[in-house]
């Protein structure tokens, strides 16, 4: 049976997961970990897509990013995974594939839900029990959002920007929703649609979706779902 292509429109926010093959790791050291980087910063670039939040953990990466036309997540992806595979074999002395198939992604509504994502994806280090605070894990867009550090691979989405009127306040803003966790039903729900690469967000916005891509957009299994406020 031939695949389903992955949900993909020019202008809406995608979360994007790719895992080392087996679950085994894709950076081994932190010069590993700066040519991903430096690869992604370039694909960025070529093929027009902004980052507005990411984080590399040892055997997969999360990113959050916006494409300026439909198809440009595919190829970048494509294009600078390949790029990466190339530098790390060639600087390990292996050969073979480094991801596990395909790299899984969802749409992602705006408001609550893509401040949600951006947290869930900065908080993967905590929920792994890598860290105690995002901030100690250094290879992540959490030091830009939440601290105000320079990260040139980023580019504010208008969400992000809403929360102040100049950068100091806006990071502040973002860092105080760290006061309280992400719901366990938030969490299985971001999860959940990733996995199954479904829109993420709220019943106008999934059948938003649906009247453009042709595809059923809720997931299977797990029911309705809830309709989240802006969360803390």
């Amino acid at each position: 049976m031939a695949r389903l292509p992955r949900p993909d429109l020019a202008g809406i926010p995608q979360h994007v997961v790719q895992r080392g093959n087996n679950r085994l790791p894709c950076f081994l050291d932190d010069e590993d970990r700066r040519r991903y980087l430096q690869c992604l910063r370039q694909a960025l670039l070529r093929f027009g897509c902004r980052l507005h939040a990411y984080v590399l953990m040892s055997n997969h990466v999360h990113l959050l990013l916006t494409p300026d036309a439909q198809g440009a997540v595919s190829r970048l992806m494509h294009a600078f995974s390949r790029n990466y595979v190339g530098l790390f074999n060639g600087r390990h002395g292996r050969t073979g594939t480094l991801w596990e198939g395909r790299y899984k992604a969802c749409l992602v509504d705006s408001g609550a839900y893509f401040l949600a994502c951006s947290r869930y994806i900065e908080l993967n280090p905590v929920r792994a029990w890598m860290v105690a605070q995002p901030d100690d894990h250094p290879w992540s867009s959490y030091g830009s959002n939440a601290l105000g550090r320079a990260d040139s691979l980023l580019s504010p989405h208008p969400e992000y920007l809403a929360l102040g009127t100049d950068p100091a306040s806006r990071a502040a803003t973002y860092r105080a929703m760290y006061a309280e966790a992400l719901p366990d039903e938030l969490v299985t729900e971001i999860r959940n649609y990733l996995g199954q690469q479904k829109a993420l967000g709220t019943d106008r916005f999934r059948s938003w979706v649906e009247a453009r891509t042709g595809r059923f957009e809720a997931v299977r299994g797990v029911g309705r779902p809830r309709h989240i406020r802006n969360c803390p």
